[in-house]
């Protein structure tokens, strides 16, 4: 990972600060950068769309799993999840508390635990879903503060989790307070700029990872606060909830990525300041993930590709657009790496540093990406343009440069480079532990409950 600074102002190597922000369930066309479609009050992502125009989108990046807890396994620890226990449950859930083998173990080292032994502050504002005190906890795992919630999804209002339980904390103490958590998260990131801005113009930068539950279910805007305690018994809001319902839940957070990048002008950190966004897997039952097929908990194109943008003035024209193949952990080992960290050789990174492409985004490389689901027995391997897949026992080679909705299955057409792209999938599974049996699939919804896609 090591390498030459990205940058350098009167010959010293400027560190940037790093704001990671993820999204929760997101499509990949979602966002008007990426190709969405205007909503009937406008359009959906303007901020988000402007961070794209000021710096660089990525067309071909995806996220570690299609399923969130999994991927934020992966974007903490800077390796593949299948390594730990905690990372095949799919996802973490509610009946993991107390549980000492399912969350990420404080003794590793992470993301904000590697930065912040290089020198930043850290912070999480947002979703932890990563496990549960007092076993485990962002405060155990790297972080200097949180204020976030634990599970993996609560009601927007009532900040409660499917199993009735208050799920809003300030580091591990609960925290009460009225709001709309979507605005909440953004205006506790609004005010932790604004806290450290002095030390980072001072030369001590910060990591902020800010982790919104929106587009996740429950489907309230706002402006729902009525309909909260209906939907105590059953989040996953399977009678509720529309196209446009969810486009105002995205532009809710649009509207906070807004503030907070006004925040940085204000501060004057702006320019020195590396700004990610993307989603922790594909979208779920509202989102659009044209031209791509499935979603959520699939291994097709529409669970696993991602938005992908990067705005940093210093470093990243604006305007530019890239076709590297990436996952999530890569962006992870980039930040370590822009930030001055140093893993530990006992915890080698899986991921891959991007920082070459962040200032070259022609400056592309060959990068094999893996992929492997207990749900439906799901494997996947991307190598250039060539996809193998496998569903429910049934193998699939598509190219992916023809055909991204993975509808011409091409594996009687090229046997060989079916069988050669298996091999090397069976090699890479072979080096992970396996799934054990008790590992579990948690679906919110099936076909009784509405057509699948």
């Amino acid at each position: 990972m090591s390498g030459p600074p990205l940058f350098e102002e009167n010959g010293a190597m400027t560190r940037p600060n790093i704001i990671f922000i993820v999204a929760d369930d997101l499509g990949f066309a979602d966002l008007g950068c990426y190709g969405g479609r205007p909503a009937a009050f406008g359009p959906v992502s303007p901020h988000i769309d402007a961070l794209a125009a000021g710096g660089l989108c990525f067309t071909q990046g995806y996220a570690n799993a299609p399923v969130c807890s999994p991927t934020r396994f992966a974007l903490m620890t800077l390796r593949y999840q299948y390594r730990l226990r905690g990372a095949l449950e799919e996802p973490i859930n509610s009946r993991s508390k107390g549980d000492p083998r399912l969350g990420l173990p404080p003794e590793l080292p992470t993301l904000p635990s590697l930065l912040r032994d290089a020198g930043y502050h850290t912070a999480l504002v947002g979703k932890w879903h990563l496990g549960y005190p007092p076993h485990f906890g962002p405060l155990r795992s790297g972080y200097d503060s949180y204020y976030g919630i634990m599970a993996g999804g609560v009601d927007y209002f009532t900040h409660c989790s499917s199993n009735g339980q208050h799920d809003l904390f300030e580091g591990e103490e609960p925290r009460h307070e009225v709001g709309y958590l979507t605005d909440l998260l953004s205006t506790r990131a609004v005010q932790h700029v604004q806290r450290h801005a002095a030390d980072a113009r001072a030369g001590k930068p910060f990591f902020l990872s800010l982790h919104y539950t929106a587009p996740h279910w429950p489907w309230e805007t706002r402006d729902d606060a009525a309909i909260a305690p209906s939907l105590a018994a059953n989040l996953f809001h399977l009678q509720g909830g529309n196209v446009e319902t969810y486009r105002r839940m995205i532009h809710h957070m649009d509207e906070g990525i807004g503030q907070l990048m006004q925040a940085l002008r204000d501060e004057g950190i702006a320019h020195d300041t590396l700004v990610v966004f993307t989603s922790d897997n594909g979208g779920e039952r509202f989102s659009d993930n044209w031209p791509l097929v499935g979603g959520k908990m699939d291994l097709t194109e529409g669970g696993t590709r991602v938005p992908w943008v990067a705005h940093w003035p210093a470093v990243i024209a604006p305007g530019g657009v890239s076709t590297q193949h990436c996952m999530t952990m890569d962006w992870s080992t980039t930040m370590v790496e822009l930030g001055g960290g140093q893993p530990l050789a006992a915890h080698a990174p899986d991921g891959v540093s991007l920082a070459a492409v962040l200032r070259n985004p022609a400056a592309t490389f060959e990068r094999p990406l893996f992929w492997r689901m207990n749900h439906r027995g799901q494997r996947a391997l991307r190598q250039g343009d060539w996809k193998y897949l496998q569903v429910d026992g049934h193998e699939y080679l598509f190219n992916l440069a023809q055909d991204e909705r993975e509808r011409a299955n091409l594996a009687r057409v090229h046997p060989q480079r079916l069988e050669e792209l298996r091999a090397q999938w069976l090699a890479w599974d072979a080096t992970m532990p396996a799934i054990p049996p008790d590992a579990s699939v948690s679906l919110g919804y099936s076909a009784k409950d509405m057509p699948q896609r």
